[in-house]
């Protein structure tokens, strides 16, 4: 899986290069989807909606960018398309992340177990999910793609046609906006994401 994925085996048709395709991207593809829908189900049928869009697409491929990046694109784009549509469905019964026992939840680190901290986490996870779910499109794709799926900004700024500079501005943007979020809703106290972030992510 380590060997380069060839663009002209795939142009050719090769199935046992799409398949490798397929294995390579497939995680990445199912979780990005995954933090955009918060539902499973819809994760999966992006999944496959994505990589039919990929094989038909394949021809029309300028190779600017590496296939993978090109396939996370393709991703970003397609489930932005299906939570728009879900949006204009239901105006009205927006959803958070981690607000039953089936929906996948937000890395937090492990404590150890106490009734008090996992009711208190829940409510945190639950109540970032919400947050960022109101977040702008652009500030809620690159928190979702940096933050949540832990892309590199050389990876975001690929998918998303920016320069790394760019990827940081906006990042840093997005942040403070959650940040601003969470405080106006009671979940963090001001100041405590600033303090947080000292020497973190670079």
């Amino acid at each position: 899986m380590n060997e380069e994925i060839s663009v002209k085996r795939l142009k050719a048709g090769d199935e046992a290069e799409f398949e490798r395709l397929v294995q390579t991207c497939e995680k990445r593809v199912y979780n990005l989807a995954l933090r955009y829908t918060n539902n499973e189900a819809d994760a999966a049928d992006i999944a496959q909606e994505v990589f039919l869009r990929v094989y038909r697409a394949l021809p029309d491929f300028k190779e600017e960018s590496a296939v993978t990046t090109w396939v996370y694109r393709i991703t970003v784009n397609t489930a932005i398309d299906l939570t728009r549509k879900k949006t204009r469905r239901r105006e009205n019964s927006l959803t958070g992340y981690g607000e039953d026992e089936e929906t996948p939840e937000l890395d937090i680190v492990d404590e150890s177990y106490s009734p008090e901290l996992e009711y208190e986490k829940t409510e945190l996870r639950a109540a970032l999910g919400r947050a960022i779910a109101g977040l702008s499109e652009e500030h809620r794709k690159i928190i979702i793609m940096r933050d949540v799926n832990g892309m590199t900004y050389n990876e975001i700024g690929e998918i998303l046609s920016l320069g790394e500079g760019t990827v940081k501005s906006r990042l840093f943007r997005a942040r403070d906006r959650l940040r601003a979020v969470l405080e106006k809703q009671g979940n963090i106290s001001p100041g405590f994401a600033s303090n947080k972030k000292k020497g973190g992510n670079r």
